[in-house]
């Protein structure tokens, strides 16, 4: 699986074609390049500390610990300072983005001309004016590394772009390719989820990357402020792995985040801090103070929002539909910030919160991940019931901050809200998290719910999952099981058990297949055929969905084939024909199902799932993708009547028991397995929970335990 899953757009190589950065100006197969370091020239490779790479592991501790030292002190250094270089040069940025056509089309010939003399493609030029304002071109030729920054750059490509421009003077110890590639090692680990790197995994990418002094890059980039350093205790298992003994000092890790995931996770922390300490419960008529008679005080004031007291609550959770429902309600009364976790069916209980406290009189919201999740959620009884001139008040996390839908905004710019119930809050990146707490003001009710067991966002950090296990706030767990043959499979697969299950009406059926070109045609078989003529689910109602774009079985490959079967055609409008399913996302973690209406020199015209229309201009088509099969992270929060679940005999290194619970969670009424990777699927399940990620949001919590919660 050689592409990402999280539903990004394809990387865009800065090598392609005749032009890119590894032709005449790049790296010729072959010969040794700064970032191709053969096993001799790494072992004599210089290491963080100025030691041999291949010193003795013992030696190599040492020199980490002296350099994660040295940063931990360039950070001290900067804490007075009155604000990081790296807001400055942003803030200049933003300053020299073109303002007129005029200058955005000088922009874009000057960057042009750079690229192309440095053997790169002119393609990249909207997005370095995007990146850099005005003086894209001036920036490139200063430092060529930084179109490392860049969609799809990698360091061999940036390598021969430097070359292209400044010859032999670009050398692999140059500082300035030095500081990128600290930048990039950064940038590709959020992409893996990571909200910080220990400073040790970080040194050891710069020397694969042929970097001589990887110690005064890490130094570098610290003092210019585009990182942030951290120093955090180690506990339990990861300090009984580190040594040390009952008296010795906490063992510690450094780490290193970009500045934006340092400052959002801050931010989040504090959000949650800010809503737990200026929470204040509601009082019951007989235990508040007497209002003043008519005609005393002062002039009548503005009328009070809602403050239910403990009795309105109590009613509230007598009256609720099941016992976890009513645990949920009581936790809210008391609580300004409630987890919650369960499976699908264990919506019910949020829902139910939401029609209790619209009761109540509060200002109550809930946020679903897609529009297709806020649907179901409003079908729910006792949601359903509500008359159809006022909808529940349901939207997405997009609608709610754009305005789009939900409250509308206080004076003070905050939701105007007294309670918001967050659905899917695993899929919430700390960056989206962060802006969503900023969104709420003093005092405000937070719950978040969601499945502990499903994929984490495909954005950086797990924030739902450190909260859960930081305890910083009630947890209520569901007792709704998800029934029926597909909620018992999921169900096994969540305590890392994989056992067959009764299907009398063929809910789950798993097929072999001997490879991947056999995978995919028993997939789109079923898609075509199968499951509509023997279970009556429409092809429309089924989705394909594979560990990854690439591959014998990734989703270009059943895209190919299901376009083939039901709905071929030339693609006409790039690639794309009238009828064709279109998933559309445009940032990871995103991803909008859509269906082809017709093409023209405009663009193509799309119709949504939720009925919504929009006109995509040529130049952005590329970045759209066939619908019939997706990835499993471009399918979390949505749920089709069928699904149809790809293993190519690749898939074991993408397969974790979190995937897998996952993919196999998005069929309603049936669910296919198409299992073509041997015993990789039971190994994944039994021993692989998730994909670790490094983040800081938990030790955050746990340095304000003592004096906030």
């Amino acid at each position: 699986m050689t592409d990402a899953e999280n539903g990004a757009p394809e990387e865009t190589s800065a090598g392609s074609g005749g032009g890119g950065a590894t032709g005449d100006a790049g790296v010729v197969p072959g010969q040794a390049s700064p970032e191709q370091v053969s096993p001799e020239q790494d072992a004599a490779a210089p290491d963080a500390a100025g030691g041999p790479a291949g010193a003795d592991p013992a030696d190599r501790a040492a020199a980490v610990a002296a350099l994660a030292e040295r940063v931990r002190s360039v950070g001290r250094s900067a804490e007075g300072a009155e604000g990081p270089a790296a807001e400055g040069e942003a803030a200049a940025a933003r300053a020299d983005r073109p303002v007129t056509d005029e200058q955005r089309a000088q922009a874009l010939k000057a960057t042009t001309e750079v690229l192309t003399a440095g053997g790169a493609p002119a393609e990249l030029a909207a997005a370095a004016v995007a990146a850099f304002g005005d003086g894209a071109a001036e920036q490139l030729r200063e430092n060529p590394w930084s179109v490392l920054t860049l969609p799809g750059v990698r360091p061999e490509h940036a390598d021969g772009f430097a070359r292209g421009l400044l010859g032999p003077e670009a050398g692999p110890g140059d500082q300035r390719r030095a500081q990128a590639l600290v930048g990039w090692l950064l940038e590709q680990a959020a992409l893996r989820g990571h909200s910080a790197v220990e400073i040790g995994e970080l040194t050891t990418g710069l020397e694969r990357l042929g970097v001589p002094d990887c110690a005064a890059a890490v130094q570098a980039v610290v003092v210019d402020g585009h990182a942030m350093p951290f120093q955090e205790e180690l506990t339990g298992a990861e300090a009984h792995a580190a040594g040390g003994g009952e008296d010795d000092e906490p063992p510690t890790r450094t780490l290193l985040a970009l500045e934006r995931l340092a400052l959002a996770e801050e931010s989040l922390a504090e959000g949650l801090i800010r809503l737990m300490s200026t929470f204040v419960p509601g009082e019951d008529p007989l235990e508040a103070e007497e209002a003043p008679e008519d005609g005393e005080g002062a002039e009548p004031a503005e009328e009070a929002p809602a403050a239910p007291g403990p009795a309105a609550w109590e009613a509230a959770a007598a009256a609720a539909p099941s016992s976890s429902a009513a645990a949920l309600v009581r936790a809210v009364a008391e609580s300004a910030l409630v987890l919650h976790t369960g499976g699908e069916a264990a919506r019910a209980e949020p829902a139910a919160l939401l029609a209790a406290a619209t009761g109540l009189g509060l200002r109550a919201w809930a946020a679903t991940w897609t529009d297709q999740g806020r649907d179901a959620f409003t079908a729910l009884a006792p949601l359903a019931d509500a008359p159809a001139d006022a909808p529940a008040p349901v939207a997405t996390p997009g609608e709610l901050l754009s305005g789009a839908a939900g409250p509308g905004r206080a004076g003070d710019g905050t939701l105007a809200l007294d309670l918001l119930i967050v659905l899917d809050a695993p899929l919430l990146d700390v960056e989206l998290a962060a802006t969503l707490l900023e969104s709420l003001a003093d005092g405000t009710r937070l719950v978040l719910s969601g499945d502990p067991g499903q994929l984490w966002s495909a954005g950086p950090g797990r924030f739902f999952a450190d909260l859960l296990a930081a305890k910083a706030c009630p947890a209520v767990a569901s007792r709704t099981p998800d029934f029926g043959p597909i909620g018992e499979l999921v169900s096994g697969v969540g305590i890392g058990e994989l056992q067959p299950v009764e299907a009398p009406d063929k809910e789950v059926v798993i097929l072999t297949a001997k490879d991947s070109g056999e995978a995919v045609h028993r997939a789109v078989q079923l898609l075509t055929d199968s499951i509509p003529r023997a279970l009556g689910i429409p092809s429309e109602q089924v989705v394909l969905l594979t560990p990854g774009h690439g591959g014998g079985a990734g989703t270009r490959a059943l895209n190919t084939a299901a376009k083939a079967r039901l709905n071929p055609g030339p693609g006409r409008f790039g690639g794309f024909d009238p009828g064709d399913r279109v998933a559309d996302s445009p940032v990871p973690g995103h991803t909008r199902l859509a269906r082809v209406v017709d093409g023209d020199a405009t663009g193509l015209h799309l119709e949504y799932s939720d009925g919504t229309r929009r006109t995509v201009p040529p130049a952005e088509a590329g970045k759209l993708r066939h619908g019939w099969a997706l990835t499993v992270h471009q399918a979390v929060g949505r749920r089709w009547p069928g699904a149809v679940v790809v293993l190519p005999e690749d898939a074991g290194a993408a397969l974790t028991r979190q995937w897998v619970y996952t993919a196999f969670g998005r069929g309603e009424r049936h669910l296919s397995v198409v299992h073509a990777a041997g015993p990789a699927l039971p190994q994944a399940v039994a021993g692989r929970p998730s994909t670790p990620r490094t983040t800081r949001l938990r030790a955050i919590l746990a340095e304000n335990a003592a004096e906030s919660f």
